[in-house]
Parts: structure tokens; C-alpha cells; sequence
């Protein structure tokens, strides 16, 4: 995925929308923060899940965190990979390191999420 063409939560995930498929993961800036990846707890194919409602967890070496869906959607693939090479979150976040894909069901929530150049302003101003 092209970090440029995402759209980003306020929470660090990114959503890559294809038609009405969206693809979550973690942000760069969110993988360095953590540091070194150990567990993602991923949710169940089919779960529905509303817009900002916490879908699993990433765990590293420093802490535990929340991921929230970034819109909502039926979960329709979970990223396998991260089970036994959770580290990929932090080797590739835009790519080999994607957590889930959804079918989208209210595309329009999209509009709500930042730009890629309103995230940067995010992190850049007060680092959260």
C-alpha cells in the first residue's frame, strides 16, 4: 500500500480502500512507537465491526495496545502471516504487516479519516 493514498485514524491505523474492501493495518509511526512486535490477536472472519470499535490487540516487548476499526465493515481476512511473524508489523506496516481486510459497509465513513498529510501534521505536532 502507498502510505500517500491511505486514510488514518486519530489511533494509528490505516485503511487502504479497493471498491468496497478495506485493508487495516498499523501505521510506521505506530510500529516505532511500540517497538519489536511479539503478539497481534487477531478478530474472527465474519465478526462485524463498527466504526472505532476495538477489533484486537498488538502487544510488543514495551506495552499492550488497542486497534480500532478504522470503519465498519465485516471482517472477510485476517492476516495469518502475523501469528507466527508478528514482527512483520514492524519490518513491513504498509505491506507484509496488514492485520485485516473488511467488507465495508459504510463507505462514506471513510471521509471522516485524515489524509495522509493531516497525519503527518498529527504525529509531527504532538507526537500522539
Amino acid at each position: 500500500m502507498n502510505p500517500e493514498r491511505l486514510k488514518y485514524t486519530k489511533d494509528h491505523e490505516w485503511l487502504g480502500l479497493e471498491g468496497d474492501t478495506g485493508t487495516i493495518g498499523i501505521t510506521d509511526f505506530a510500529q516505532k512507537e511500540l517497538g519489536d512486535v511479539v503478539f497481534v490477536e487477531l478478530p474472527d472472519v465474519g465478526r462485524k465491526v463498527s466504526q472505532g470499535e476495538e477489533f484486537g490487540t498488538i502487544e510488543s516487548v514495551k506495552a499492550v495496545s488497542e486497534l480500532y476499526s478504522p470503519v465498519s465493515g465485516e471482517v472477510i481476512e485476517v492476516n495469518g502471516k502475523l501469528r507466527d511473524n508478528p514482527d512483520l508489523v514492524n519490518k513491513d506496516p504498509y505491506g507484509e504487516g496488514w492485520v485485516m481486510k473488511l467488507r465495508v459497509s459504510k463507505a462514506g465513513e471513510a471521509e471522516d479519516l485524515m489524509n495522509a498529510a493531516s497525519y503527518q501534521q498529527l504525529i509531527g505536532s504532538d507526537g500522539h
